[in-house]
């Protein structure tokens, strides 16, 4: 296996720091030898250095992709941190029908959906708050994430029995169909309220023309070091509907004094 020298691995780190806000410290190192080993071996280069120089110059940016999907970590499941969604269901849901007025256009984002599971549950959720009403509602939610290979497989929307595990019975029933043995696909009802998009979270400039109720950004900012989770944390709360709020992973926390969204719960933000 090729090592990688200090500096090549500083020159690699800055590069994706820069450009998609993943912190690779040295602790990470032997991780990105290990994931990207098998593309080194495959393609002949004879040091870390001239992958660098490949995928910097490869005017596809299909080499970057690459790279990207392999140096993230994309695990996710269905349920994940369930008191979040039973907040939304019972508190968040509530209030956001009350007093959205006019276009009765229910407007979420969920900011690193990797393989889909985050977004479909909220859609779930929400087809079950909704019942019969739904269809006057658009609740259409949007989910993006940096790496094509989780988006195409979150399209996709076909998940192992093992996956399903957490999904309660109700819902297996209701929101999913068996393929086989082994394999369930998310009903057509459930993935058409999905729109999923790549998308970098370290763009200056959010392109959207309307501000979100609610924004899920949940084991995304882990990989950020504090002056980048505070940067895009703002550009969040700029984004953000009045009385809007804001879900993090409970492993994450945010500086009180930096943001002006005001602290619900752990892991939960609300801007006022």
């Amino acid at each position: 296996m090729l090592n990688i020298t200090k500096k090549e691995f500083d020159k690699l780190a800055a590069y994706v720091k820069s450009n998609y806000g993943i912190n690779l410290t040295e602790k990470k190192k032997t991780l990105v030898v290990g994931r990207l080993h098998n593309i080194l071996q495959q393609m002949n280069f004879k040091s870390f250095s001239d992958y660098y120089d490949y995928v910097i110059s490869d005017t596809t940016g299909e080499a970057l992709t690459t790279l990207i999907n392999k140096i993230t970590t994309n695990h996710t499941f269905f349920m994940r941190e369930p008191d979040h969604f039973e907040f939304f269901a019972s508190t968040v849901l509530p209030y956001l029908t009350a007093t959205i007025k006019g276009s009765m256009d229910l407007r979420i984002w969920s900011a690193g959906c990797s393989s889909g599971e985050e977004p479909y549950t909220l859609a779930m959720i929400i087809a079950d708050f909704f019942g019969a009403q739904k269809a006057f509602w658009d609740t259409r939610i949007l989910a993006t994430d940096i790496s094509m290979n989780v988006i195409q497989k979150a399209k996709r929307g076909i998940y192992s029995s093992e996956r399903i595990e957490g999904v309660p019975d109700s819902w297996r029933r209701k929101y999913f169909r068996k393929i086989d043995e082994s394999n369930w696909a998310v009903a057509d009802s459930i993935r058409n309220e999905v729109i999923f998009r790549i998308f970098n979270l370290m763009n200056t400039a959010f392109p959207f023309k309307k501000k979100f109720h609610v924004i899920f950004c949940r084991n995304v900012m882990i990989y950020f070091d504090q002056q980048t989770k505070m940067e895009l944390v703002n550009r969040f709360y700029e984004f953000t509907e009045p009385g809007g709020y804001l879900f993090i992973g409970h492993s994450e926390s945010l500086n009180r004094e930096e943001t002006g969204y005001k602290y619900i719960m752990p892991a939960v933000y609300r801007k006022e």
